[in-house]
């Protein structure tokens, strides 16, 4: 060694001692890393640290061992050895670097795997808690639903059975699937089996053309809002109804069921027509009453001279006979005036305590023997009951004439007539029936039988003021008359009277008649 070198001691030391610390510390991390391993076995960060260790500690053993062969070799100047041994070395080395970004390009895709799989297990915890809580209150909640769906089908049940008016649903052929309680009053039936899944509801309609609007209607629009149509009970009487219905159709756009509301309105249309004939006949009633007395002065005169006439010509003569023909349609003339001053009634109504029963056989006494010999019986249903009530008997008289008149002209051939009368002492009214089984009165007429000098009888048998007549006789003593007819079976006319105050000693039970 020359003066101007310096030692390599501290150098090989330092190499030495250094590759030596090198191993040592390598395997110490691999084995504190072995330990945190068997602490958290699950952990990723544990195991990726553990074969970090490993993959440091081969190359810190490549690397110590190799630098400790290098400084032996070289102090036994065995150069040429370790020469050839270098490029191992430093292959094992570059191999350890290469595991070491291996595996933490590994383990960072594991670590990626495992933050979602931490991630699902949350969820899944959470999922496993909203589960647990459900089965452990599903008893409580399916017990709180329960209540809830039954009180809310409790309320629209009341509803639906409390409203005054018809609701119905109906399935997709129209039949009724569903009827609250009033539209099977409505309808005349008593069990909803008797119209569920049987009964479609074009069997009320009166008219079929009507319901086929209504469901095309119904199946174009969706809907239709307050139509007036004509029903028939299961009895066979005639109803009106003011409609409103939807269709609901499924997600194809198929329609699944009809749901529908309906008003009776009967009687207020009875109403509306009662006020309109009161009007009209309070108009032509004026109008008949000054008509009635211009024409009745002038025919009094033409009647006098005729007859004056005819005691100057000899019976059997040509100008006898014309005479006879012009008094004969001067009598007719003053009888359509004298029906035209009853229509008007000009008369005085003379009202007194009278036994309605008694007026009835007096009348059906007086027609008897005409009735007999056209074939017709007469059969009677009086209430023996009947209070007495305070009214003009004698108009009362023309009254029941002119509709047994009616019924008598409506039934060809042999035929029956009832009559009969019955008390309501909850209303407080009596009513009278006059029923025939003859021809019945058309749909097209029925709305227009009180109007003054109509008629549907031929040309010179009826003024057409007959039941105009009536009807004023009974507004005058605060009643009122009601039709029912069906063509070809008949008709029934209902006079229904208040029971007076005077003369009202018993009130009888209310009895039911058919006709």
């Amino acid at each position: 060694m020359t003066a101007n070198s310096y030692s390599l001691a501290p150098v090989w030391f330092t190499d030495v001692a250094g590759s030596a610390l090198i191993i040592v510390l390598s395997f110490l991390a691999v084995w504190f890393a072995v330990r945190l391993a068997k602490i958290q076995p699950s952990n990723v960060i544990w195991i990726y640290l553990l074969w970090l260790c490993v993959a440091l500690a081969v190359f810190g053993v490549s690397r110590g061992v190799g630098h400790i062969a290098k400084r032996f070799l070289l102090l036994m100047d065995m150069r040429d050895v370790w020469l050839s041994l270098r490029p191992y070395s430093g292959g094992i080395n570059t191999l350890a670097f290469v595991l070491v970004a291996s595996i933490t390009l590994f383990f960072q895709r594991i670590h990626k795997i495992n933050t979602a799989i931490l991630n699902d297990k949350e969820a899944l915890e959470e999922a496993s808690q909203e589960v647990m809580h459900l089965n452990r209150n599903l008893e409580s909640l399916v017990r709180r639903r329960t209540e809830e769906l039954s009180r809310s089908e409790k309320k629209y049940r009341r509803i639906f059975e409390g409203s005054m008016d018809m609701i119905f649903i109906l399935d997709e052929q129209g039949r009724f699937a569903d009827i609250n309680r009033a539209g099977l009053d409505i309808l005349g039936f008593q069990n909803r089996d008797d119209l569920i899944g049987t009964m479609s509801l074009a069997g009320p309609f009166e008219s079929s053309e009507e319901f086929d609007r209504l469901m095309a209607d119904l199946h174009f629009n969706g809907f239709v809002r307050d139509r007036q149509c004509r029903f028939q009970t299961k009895e066979g009487k005639e109803v009106f109804l003011l409609l409103s219905a939807t269709s609901r159709r499924d997600a194809s756009g198929t329609v699944v069921s009809y749901e529908g509301i309906a008003k009776d309105v009967t009687a207020r249309l009875y109403m509306e027509r009662q006020l309109q004939q009161a009007e009209k006949l309070a108009s032509l009633g004026q109008i008949s009453t000054g008509i009635a007395h211009e024409i009745n002065n002038p025919l009094g005169v033409m009647l006098g001279y005729t007859q004056l006439l005819l005691k100057d010509h000899p019976a059997g003569s040509q100008i006898h006979d014309d005479l006879k023909t012009i008094e004969k349609h001067a009598r007719n003339c003053k009888e359509v005036v004298e029906d035209l001053l009853k229509f008007a009634r000009s008369t005085q109504t003379r009202k007194s305590s009278i036994d309605i029963n008694q007026c009835v056989e007096e009348v059906i006494s007086l027609l008897a023997h005409q009735l007999q010999m056209d074939k017709i019986s007469v059969e009677t249903r009086l209430s023996p009951d009947l209070p007495r009530v305070t009214a003009d008997g004698e108009k009362l008289k023309q009254v029941f004439m002119n509709l047994l008149m009616n019924a008598r002209q409506a039934i060809s051939g042999q035929g029956r007539i009832s009559v009969g009368t019955e008390s309501d002492s909850g209303q407080r009214v009596i009513r009278i029936f006059f029923s025939d089984d003859g021809c019945g009165i058309g749909v097209d007429h029925i709305n227009r039988i009180f109007d003054p000098f109509f008629s549907t009888k031929p040309v010179g048998e009826g003024t057409g003021l007959g039941l105009s007549v009536s009807y004023g006789i009974v507004q005058d003593h605060n009643g009122h008359i009601e039709v029912e007819s069906r063509p070809g079976k008949g008709s029934t006319f209902t006079l229904i009277l208040p029971i007076g105050e005077a003369g009202c000693e018993n009130s009888a039970p209310e009895k039911k008649w058919n006709n």
